[in-house]
């Protein structure tokens, strides 16, 4: 039987969330996992070397501050250069499959903005990797319908796990309708089989947080702060940090709760999902 491992992207480690809770997120995902009984497998770069499987001190040296983030347009050149970075879903998903591991946790996955021309390379990358992400919808900031069509359009295997309809990271719940749903992470595992034997690229299996935020709240906030972020002029990598920064604000660090329970929530239901590959033929 194959070992149940599971990847963790690090980007929320360097860039996600401030010192020391970024840390201590890191730490309740290590756990998370093991206590499903699998194998954690967090992904950066350290030194100029990619590790899959970061040491305890490697993610101490990461979260402590100072380092990039790789996505997969930088990744080579950070690499060439000798830096540490934490990597994005994108150069988390390359890499993981490189390293021969078929499933990702994650908090939520990048997207299409409302602005012009800004989409996350997540998106690609996911189209043609056969992973299977387990996220808890689009970041909240994004353009939700624009980025389930762009889903559909990249050939991505939207699976809601026991819901019809896509969570929006901080909502467990929104208004557009997902294409297919699994009760089990056992189903779920099974339609990552088929499609990957189909050749398809990755799946996402979308698992609304069982505590969250009103939709209609979290929207308004995503207005209000897209409003200032125009005004002040914050844009490309700097624009998501802003909003989650603005998010956190106005709604007095609840925002940061749920993205914590996600976070955990998301660990545990990869790593069942891991064993369930592990024991499927």
């Amino acid at each position: 039987m194959e070992r149940a491992e599971v990847a963790l992207e690090t980007a929320l480690l360097t860039h996600g969330l401030p010192w020391p809770e970024n840390l201590s997120i890191m730490e309740a995902l290590l756990q998370a996992v093991e206590a499903e009984g699998a194998r954690p497998r967090p992904i950066g770069v350290v030194g100029g070397r990619v590790r899959v499987g970061l040491s305890k001190a490697e993610i101490l040296r990461l979260a402590q501050g100072g380092a990039d983030k790789a996505s997969l347009w930088n990744l080579a050149a950070l690499i060439a250069a000798g830096k540490d970075a934490g990597t994005t879903v994108a150069a988390t998903v390359h890499l993981a499959h490189r390293a021969g591991l078929e499933v990702l946790a994650t908090g939520g996955i990048g997207g299409v903005h409302p602005a012009s021309f800004d989409e996350s390379a997540d998106l690609l990358a996911l189209s043609r990797t056969p992973i299977l992400v387990v996220a808890s919808g689009p970041k909240s900031v994004l353009d939700l319908e624009a980025t389930l069509e762009r889903l559909e359009t990249y050939g991505i295997t939207v699976l809601g796990f026991r819901t019809d309809r896509m969570p929006a990271f901080l909502s467990p719940d929104s208004p557009y309708p997902l294409p297919a749903r699994v009760e089990t992470p056992l189903e779920a595992a099974r339609v990552y089989r088929e499609a990957k034997a189909l050749g398809l690229g990755g799946v996402l299996l979308f698992n609304p947080v069982s505590e969250g935020l009103p939709y209609q709240e979290v929207q308004a906030h995503v207005e209000e702060a897209n409003r200032e972020a125009r005004r002040l002029g914050v844009t490309g990598k700097d624009l998501t940090p802003y909003l989650l920064k603005r998010l956190a604000e106005r709604t007095q660090g609840r925002s940061l709760e749920v993205n914590r329970r996600l976070l955990v929530e998301n660990a545990r239901l990869a790593a069942q999902v891991a064993r369930a590959l592990a024991g499927v033929e």
